[in-house]
């Protein structure tokens, strides 16, 4: 526990995990019978557990993690299928945290592309099962974030004043831009990119602007093309009213480091954003244990003057979002 990357020395505190998936043995079983036991083409669906994944946070010194569902999602062609397997999901990810409170949280899946019974879920995951958060996905079979189909959705999400946790997944060509590579290596980072900058320029992040949004994997390539971006709506606005403040409102959003921010990613995100919405973010177990240590490591080890002090910023920056963990 002393030597643990994460846990601050002198308060003790670790950081707060919003970037921690959940593979119960039923959501296994089920993404394998479709197809899914190498998920967005990657090696291996992992294991997981919550006795290994709690052994893993002590490691690393994280105190909580919030736990949703990865891609491929519960989503498999199969509407009806959906709304089942959403919902024994949801259940047993609930029950998780109901074993441990003061270690897991949960950020709910919703069966999309049904907007109703995403709904449904949605105000039954707050309502009768304590979640945390919800989870989205950058676009299910084509629907984007911030596809005007969605602002039903959105609308509930921002009256309940929703945390909401973005994951990536592959776009529906994904055949032809990936070249057989596995989609994570770029394609998971085009995708949250893509699906940020459609709430963006239609207008979501402004008019839901009570949800509360955690992009994944230090914004994407969001950081790299935001000042392109923001210039060319305002310049082809056809008028002045109808230009988005898409720098204001990704200036708003919270972005997770999972996965690889340094040498180059985090530093590029805090020239965009301030230090105040960075959270930590492991995507264990897709993300192998001793990867997730040694990039906990290199990030508190990192030449971060604008996150500095980087262990209590993240940890209160994530404490703002989910004050249940609060140590205050």
């Amino acid at each position: 526990m002393a030597d643990a990357p994460l846990r601050d020395g002198d308060s003790g505190s670790g950081s707060i995990d919003l970037h921690a998936h959940i593979l119960t043995d039923t959501y296994r079983e089920a993404c394998i019978a479709a197809g899914h036991e190498k998920p967005d083409g990657t090696p291996e669906l992992p294991r997981w557990s919550a006795s290994e994944a709690l052994r893993v946070m002590d490691k690393v010194g994280i105190d909580a993690s919030v736990l949703s569902v990865s891609s491929a999602g519960v989503y498999y062609g199969n509407v009806a299928a959906a709304i089942e397997l959403c919902a024994v999901v949801n259940d047993e990810a609930a029950a998780v945290v109901r074993e441990n409170p003061d270690r897991f949280g949960f950020a709910a899946s919703l069966p999309l592309p049904d907007m109703d019974a995403a709904i449904r879920e949605a105000r039954r995951a707050f309502r009768d099962l304590g979640a945390d958060a919800i989870s989205l996905h950058t676009n299910y079979g084509g629907l984007y974030l911030g596809d005007p189909a969605m602002d039903r959705l959105l609308e509930v999400l921002n009256e309940l004043h929703a945390v909401v946790v973005i994951h990536p997944s592959s776009p529906p060509c994904w055949e032809q831009v990936s070249f057989g590579r596995p989609r994570p290596m770029m394609e998971f980072l085009f995708d949250t990119t893509r699906a940020v900058f459609n709430l963006a320029l239609n207008g979501c992040l402004h008019r839901y602007s009570k949800i509360r949004w955690v992009v994944p994997h230090s914004g994407g390539a969001v950081q790299v093309i935001a000042d392109r971006v923001d210039f060319i709506a305002r310049a082809w606005a056809r008028k002045a009213d109808d230009a988005v403040d898409v720098l204001g409102d990704l200036k708003r959003l919270h972005y997770d480091v999972a996965g690889m921010p340094l040498p180059r990613s985090l530093p590029a995100l805090l020239e965009l954003v301030s230090s105040g919405q960075i959270v930590y973010g492991s995507d264990y177990p897709f993300t192998p244990a001793p990867l997730v240590e040694r990039f906990a490591s290199e990030l508190v080890d990192a030449d971060l003057a604008k996150l500095r002090p980087i262990r209590q910023t993240l940890r209160r920056n994530a404490e703002k979002l989910f004050p249940r963990f609060s140590t205050q």
